[in-house]
């Protein structure tokens, strides 16, 4: 047996974690990673569940896999992640290409599924809880890791299936992701980037309060130069969280609160416990900081939302306090409450009003950008690309996977990973050029 893995990983850097965790032990115990599909014994699919586009995306990389195990270029076809969790049962029958269908829960056992399914046992297994030892090999640069503090939601959304696949919030001690942290900073990390569905809701189970702040304070002490957290919800940023991520050197100054809508009536009926006022009066506070940069997704076209309600929405937009934002047609989830309502609106609606707010934030992006120019920033070195014979990093402003790009011109070779001042000489809708201060 040649013991090579193809890994497809899909949606969230929540899922690439999970990813992370199925491959240590397979590395482990002699498996080796292989980027070419048609070199692997077994292709693991990660899939991702999550809307409409998403399972798309995940059944079209299950259905090209069995093409390749059809022409004899695959052996052995395994998908887990949120798609299989939520429909494997299905899946199983309509895919019989596929040897194995896991959830969620199982990434602890992933060793023996792995080998059962190479030895031709068809497996079918979805506990409802239960997760691996945490101990991960990455698939990112060593420089930028994920740390995911909690798994699950409990806020309980109308239109999110998350909680029917992943369960309720259950945050991970902190003690533990301490020494995780720790782990990683020692060996090369200079960015720390702080993930769960709501980050805000850390510590609420297992301490009886939100200890997010808590949490951000002991891993501040750590030799880190930048740890940027993500998915924050503006109902739990209070002053106190605030005023810490202001005062603190290596936190970043980038906030990424989902606010899904602005209108009152829609963010009740989507189950959100934040309102206009609320928002707006949340924005001033964090402006008055001043340097912190704001991200945020949208959903377009909810159930009953009327044309007046979205040009409220892209007005909102257009006021530009949002630096970085997604926007997504809403995706009628089955299970959902949201799914059950009766005013659905059509899918043209809702595609044409997603293209409308993008596009008003692309102007908004744009204008923010160009007042980049002749600034000074501190950059953290991705890569290098030689095709363009140039180095792409990212500002503090900028989180991996989801905003733009800062690309660098240097005479001197920089180190990947280091951290470096350019001055900012060029600037499009999300992009920067910059050039490397000596």
């Amino acid at each position: 047996m040649k013991k090579t893995i193809g890994m497809i990983s899909l949606g969230c850097n929540k899922n690439q974690v999970d990813t992370e965790q199925m491959l240590y032990p397979l590395m482990q115990a002699g498996y080796t990673m292989v980027e070419d599909a048609e070199e692997a014994e077994l292709i693991i699919i990660n899939t991702c569940g999550f809307i409409d586009a998403a399972k798309e995306e995940s059944i079209q990389a299950i259905l090209e896999a069995g093409e390749l195990k059809k022409e004899g270029k695959v052996k052995r076809i395994l998908v887990t992640g949120c798609l299989s969790q939520r429909y494997g049962s299905e899946l199983k029958d309509e895919l019989p290409e596929v040897d194995g269908f896991i959830g969620v829960n199982q990434y602890a056992e992933i060793l023996p599924i792995v080998e059962r399914v190479l030895q031709g046992e068809k497996v079918a297994e979805f506990l409802p809880k239960g997760n691996g030892d945490g101990r991960r090999t990455l698939i990112s640069p060593k420089h930028s890791v994920y740390i995911r503090i909690a798994e699950g939601c409990s806020t309980g959304c109308s239109y999110c299936a998350i909680p029917r696949i992943r369960g309720r919030y259950v945050s991970r001690p902190m003690e533990e992701i301490i020494e995780e942290c720790r782990y990683f900073v020692e060996n090369g990390a200079k960015e720390l980037i702080i993930i769960a569905q709501d980050t805000s809701y850390y510590g609420k189970d297992l301490y009886g309060k939100y200890m997010l702040k808590e949490l951000l304070a002991e891993i501040s002490k750590l030799d880190v130069p930048w740890i940027r957290v993500l998915y924050t919800y503006p109902e739990r940023i209070d002053d106190e969280l605030l005023e810490f991520m202001a005062q603190t050197p290596n936190i970043v100054k980038y906030l990424d609160m989902p606010l899904q809508h602005i209108d009152d009536d829609i963010l009740s009926r989507m189950g959100r416990h934040a309102t206009e006022q609320g928002i707006r009066s949340l924005i001033d506070k964090i402006e008055s900081y001043g340097g912190f940069t704001i991200r945020t997704s949208l959903i377009c076209g909810f159930p009953g939302e009327t044309e007046a309600q979205h040009e409220k929405l892209l007005s909102f937009v257009k006021e530009g306090r949002i630096h970085r934002l997604g926007a997504f047609a809403y995706s009628q989830e089955e299970g959902t409450l949201a799914a059950s309502y009766p005013d659905q609106v059509e899918e043209e609606t809702k595609a044409r009003r997603a293209e409308e707010i993008l596009l008003t934030q692309q102007e908004v992006s744009y204008e923010r950008n160009q007042r980049r120019i002749g600034t000074v920033e501190e950059v953290l070195i991705d890569e290098f690309d030689e095709d363009l014979n140039l180095y792409i990093g990212r500002s503090q402003s900028e989180a991996p996977g989801v905003d733009g790009e800062v690309y660098l011109s240097s005479m001197e070779p920089l180190m990947i990973g280091s951290i470096i001042r350019a001055e900012v000489t060029q600037a499009e809708e999300y992009d920067v050029m910059s050039e490397v201060l000596v």
